[in-house]
């Protein structure tokens, strides 16, 4: 039965400890994980190409024999067999190795096929041990149109490639999946019948052999696709599974209070925009109910999150619980502090900022320090109390009681034990949880990778926000550049200088640094601070310094010590300093679409005119240079994240190595009509089977797929 799928490797015959060793390095260790390690694309044998046309590679060609003979190699003991081809263009050589009985089915005058490797010796063409298939004897010279390709067996087809490690080609792997596939034929597929049926999909024997050793293309793209909807229909159900499984949690019910939101609401010197006020009313409404909110705040840069996460802790505090936001970093954490205070200061309010450096306490508009046991107590008593911090938060001596509301400020940035730490409670009840994105998710992705959240979408900009002016400058425009930062810095103006590297690994001259197209971060701070801007105050940040450090060097540039911040992607997403109001990207074709928005949006925060800069090489590609300008003329993030999906793939928004996701199911995100495929018939199945209880081999599926993905 499928028992064969998680037989260990080191139980099937012809596998021996050399190739074991060399499959544990691509994390192949089963039966199943070879035979799911899937070619990433096939060598084409069905193009067969004029003699004239050919070049080192794989090649098919249609020839007729001119010759044939078979000659003893003394030297190496063994049978040559070589042949003379040709067409109408050119000659060819063939060479076979110890098959000296081919002369008997390969004869002179005949038209064959022959698919292989071509190499080049002495300024001649020769196609080594080639695959052959014989389509004619009579003598006929004949062309591509009188072939028909339907009746060909071992020429003119596709060869898988896989993703190889040393020791272990594609061609190994060939070697070791083929004699696999044919146990394949005892194999149940786990697939129900009625959505294989419904969904016109191969089933399971079928599709593993088409995608390693298909019939032709058009196969070879119906079994990838039936396993990539296996693997979002996998990954939908076990979403789906745990949304149902929140549902049997209790928690806080916060009652819906319109008329107090409303008063809330006038305090504020804006109005909400028409998504900041459906995004907080699904939140309330949320709250509102008996079992725990998992809802995720998604909003562009700058587009008014916060706000909304804090008129809902306000709300918690006005019911007499705890609520919590966690920031990423200290400055994050007083960043919202500090929003707290200044739109807020009208209400009675207790509200704690707990980092590392420092308690501070803010009640009914007075603002102190409270030392961290007289804080723990209050904690540990219910106390009702906004705080706002870190890290700090989830230490072991903060034991929260009441506590209703979690807010994760750029969730991605927390891991899941982080997480389950905050809302470990050691009550029945669980509290809400509502985590916050800057980066815009396009909804495929949304609805194929968080599936058990709820999402509420920010999408439009606070009213009056300025439109930050946003061009391409190449390389001999840089110094016209730094005379429009000159000038804006000596209006009391900062600037962030974004490279994507940290450091160069070689020591360069100036001249050569400025002539690389990707320039690094300690080498620009080096040039700007000493040769471009001596005499202005030039920053570094990246990725290496110690937290503290970085803490230290984004205060400074907050607080207006720097003039130019020079830094690799760290940039705190969210952090807002009204004063800086050019950004400028080194290498900005290293980026993805996403990535540079959410840099733009570093600035143009404040009242004055912002600028974005995209530095690129002389020459660049067409495609590359589209690909910028339409980023200068788009300020939508969620339109410049469906292209990134798009072009670049899931992994510009989650890492390449997001944690466990199968490669199929990564590259099927990008396919919002698979996605919502997948979403329906996990539904449907749920729907009349909550358990899985009449598909014991779909829930066995299931169950070896959390782990795999590292979701148990």
């Amino acid at each position: 039965m499928n028992d064969f799928l998680t037989q260990p490797l080191e139980e099937i015959k012809g596998i021996g400890p050399y190739y074991l060793k060399k499959l544990e390095k691509l994390k192949i260790k089963t039966v199943g994980d070879l035979l799911y390690h899937f070619p990433f694309r096939y060598e084409d044998f069905s193009e067969i190409i004029p003699i004239k046309d050919a070049t080192e590679g794989i090649h098919s060609f249609l020839a007729k024999v001119e010759n044939i003979q078979v000659r003893r190699s003394f030297r190496k003991k063994m049978f040559l067999t070589e042949a003379t081809l040709y067409d109408r263009t050119g000659k060819l050589k063939a060479i076979w190795f110890n098959q000296p009985y081919l002369t008997k089915s390969i004869t002179k005058d005949s038209m064959i096929i022959v698919s292989g490797k071509v190499k080049k010796e002495k300024n001649k063409f020769i196609i080594s041990s080639p695959v052959y298939e014989v389509v004619s004897k009579n003598g006929e010279f004949l062309t591509k149109d009188d072939i028909n390709s339907e009746n060909l067996k071992h020429t003119a087809g596709l060869i898988p490639v896989y993703p190889e490690t040393k020791g272990l080609t594609s061609r190994g792997l060939r070697f070791l999946i083929k004699p696999l596939l044919v146990k394949t034929k005892y194999l149940k597929d786990f697939l129900p019948l009625e959505i294989l049926k419904r969904n016109n999909l191969m089933d399971l024997k079928t599709a593993l052999n088409q995608i390693h050793f298909p019939t032709n293309l058009e196969q070879a793209k119906k079994a990838k696709f039936r396993f990539s909807f296996e693997e979002l229909f996998l990954l939908q159900l076990i979403l789906k599974l745990n949304r149902n499984e929140n549902k049997r949690l209790k928690a806080y019910q916060i009652p819906i209070e319109i008329e107090f939101i409303k008063e809330l609401l006038k305090t504020l010197p804006f109005e909400l925009t028409h998504s900041q006020k459906q995004a907080l009313w699904e939140i309330i409404k949320d709250l509102g109910k008996d079992y725990p909110m998992n809802r995720l705040l998604n909003g562009d840069v700058g587009s008014g999150k916060t706000i909304v996460a804090l008129i809902a802790l306000i709300t918690i505090f006005k019911n007499s619980y705890q609520g919590v936001l966690m920031a990423p970093t200290e400055i994050l954490a007083q960043q919202h502090f500090e929003t707290l205070k200044k739109f807020f200061k009208e209400f009675n309010l207790e509200a704690v900022l707990f980092i590392s450096k420092q308690i501070r306490i803010y009640t009914d508009g007075l603002e102190g320090e409270i030392k961290r046991k007289a804080l723990l107590e209050k904690i540990s008593q219910g106390k009702p109390l906004i705080i706002i911090g870190t890290q700090a938060l989830i230490q072991k001596d903060v034991e929260f009681k009441n506590l209703a509301l979690v807010v994760i400020d750029e969730q991605h940035r927390f891991g899941v034990k982080q997480r389950a730490k905050l809302l470990d409670s050691p009550t029945n009840l669980i509290p809400h949880l509502l985590t916050m994105t800057a980066t815009p998710i396009p909804r495929t992705l949304a609805l194929g990778l968080w599936g058990d959240l709820d999402i509420s979408f920010i999408k439009e900009m606070p009213l009056g926000r300025k439109k930050i002016t946003s061009q391409l400058v190449f390389e001999k425009d840089r110094n016209k550049l730094y005379e429009f930062i000159r000038k804006r810095v000596s209006e009391k103006e900062q600037v962030f200088v974004i490279c994507p590297r940290i450091e160069e690994k070689e020591e360069l001259s100036f001249n050569q640094y400025l002539n690389l197209d990707t320039k690094a971060v300690k080498k620009e701070y080096e040039i700007l601070s000493q040769q471009v801007f001596p005499d202005l105050r030039v920053g570094l940040l990246h990725g290496k310094l110690k937290s503290a450090d970085k803490e230290e060097v984004m205060n400074q540039f907050k607080n207006g010590e720097i003039d130019i911040l020079v830094s690799t992607s760290v940039v705190e997403v969210g952090i807002d300093v009204p004063n800086a109001t050019i950004m400028v990207i080194e290498g900005a074709e290293k980026f993805g679409l996403s990535q540079l928005h959410q840099f733009r949006g570093r600035v143009g925060r404040g009242e004055k005119q912002s600028y974005c800069f995209l530095l690129v090489p002389q020459l660049v590609s067409k495609t590359t240079l589209s690909r910028l300008a339409y980023f200068t003329k788009i300020f939508d993030g969620f339109k410049l994240a469906q292209l990134d999906l798009k072009f670049r793939g899931p992994g510009e928004f989650l890492g390449e190595k997001q944690s466990g996701i199968p490669d199929l199911a990564m590259d099927g995100l990008k396919n919002e009509e698979l996605v919502l495929l997948a979403k329906k018939e996990a539904e449907q199945i749920l729907a009349t089977d909550k358990q899985l209880t009449n598909y014991p081999l779909l829930k066995e599926r299931l169950s070896q797929f959390q782990k795999e993905i590292h979701l148990e």
